[in-house]
């Protein structure tokens, strides 16, 4: 499949794309995240590997549409619970 990433044109599979991910230990998942041979990895740190890129260059939704594309089920990024602060009262300004 012919994609666009960072303005740069790639011919990608999703052989390739798993080819490439063989081996490579997931990063902590903080964001946008995509299942690939049973891993969960950080989108981005995909992009990195398959366009051999730095991640300034790219975009989340650049990597995520190619690799949607292909056939791999990409995953929002889970909500984060505020911290709540425990020397916090009642009072709005923890007076």
């Amino acid at each position: 499949m012919r994609c666009v990433i960072a303005r740069y044109p790639f011919e990608l599979t999703k052989i390739e794309v798993e080819q490439s991910m063989t081996g490579v230990p997931p990063e902590p998942v903080t964001g946008v995240s995509v299942t690939i041979d049973r891993r969960v990895y950080p989108v981005m740190q995909v992009g990195e590997v398959i366009t051999r890129q730095n991640r300034r260059d790219f975009t989340v939704t650049e990597v995520r549409r190619a690799l949607t594309q292909l056939g791999f089920p990409c995953h929002d990024a889970r909500p984060v619970a505020p911290r709540r602060d425990a020397r916090a009262g009642n009072d709005a300004l923890g007076w």
